[in-house]
């Protein structure tokens, strides 16, 4: 599973951080500072839940094993 961050659209709540500091870092300022990474294995729960804590959902996952990537598609 690979996390995508859109960090131009992040505002500063820090939900993601709340849950999951190891995968979501902020910066000096308390925005998000990574553009993304590959969730290690048997971490993808724990990077999901961080993920879907975006209220602006900047935080896309995409490939996840359970076949539902975030934010869902809307059309």
């Amino acid at each position: 599973m690979k996390i995508i961050i859109d960090r131009r659209g992040c505002v500063g709540h820090a939900r993601c951080e709340a849950l999951a500091p190891e995968f979501y870092p902020l910066d000096e300022s308390g925005y998000i500072d990574s553009d993304g990474f590959d969730v290690p294995e048997g971490q993808e729960a724990l990077a999901r839940r961080g993920a879907r804590a975006c209220p602006e959902k900047i935080i896309r996952t995409v490939n996840d094993p359970t076949g539902q990537d975030w934010p869902p598609e809307t059309k």
